[in-house]
């Protein structure tokens, strides 16, 4: 398992190499799950470079989103991921400030299949992701966003588990 998961940080890191002239920001988020364990996002976003449906009330765009999470627990509950997922954004037109609605599905792995109480079944989950927030002239975002991992049924058990953190992103 540990071998699973170096080697899927080699690839994220070798990924975000691969982007960097497209990268769009790095993101910090801190949160909460439903059974009070903090967590810790350190994230990179490559924006698209792409807009679908501009009107003027705004325009559906999205990013790719790579990023590593500290799930903090007990000593035997603590816990390592990594992510990858696809975000569509609505962004709402605005002169200095625009709010967003964003969704995306992604996958993550996992270094243990235990977080708090919940057994995931296995390392390997998805990401499902709800958030909305504002960004800023030059590229600055602050928002809110509750993510929800799972094995989707693949295997069991099948506990899954939430976080709901607050997350700023900052332009490269």
């Amino acid at each position: 398992m540990k071998r699973l998961f170096c080697l899927a940080a080699i690839a994220a890191a070798l990924m975000g190499h691969t982007f960097t002239a497209q990268a769009a920001g790095v993101e910090f988020a801190v949160g909460q799950t439903s059974d009070s364990t903090m967590t810790y996002r350190l994230g990179m976003q490559f924006d698209w470079d792409q807009s679908w449906w501009q009107s003027d009330v705004g325009r559906l765009t999205g990013y790719w989103s790579g990023a590593y999470t500290y799930w903090e627990g007990d000593e035997k509950s603590s816990n390592h991921s990594l992510s990858f997922s696809p975000v569509l954004v609505y962004e709402f037109s605005g002169q200095n400030v625009k709010p967003y609605v964003e969704f995306g599905v992604g996958v993550a792995a996992f270094a243990s299949t235990e977080v708090e109480s919940n057994d995931l079944g296995s390392a390997f989950q998805f990401e499902d992701r709800f958030g909305f927030g504002l960004r800023f002239a030059g590229g600055h975002e602050v928002g809110v966003r509750a993510t929800h991992y799972s094995n989707a049924g693949i295997t069991t058990p099948n506990d899954g588990v939430e976080s709901y953190a607050l997350h700023y992103t900052m332009p490269l």
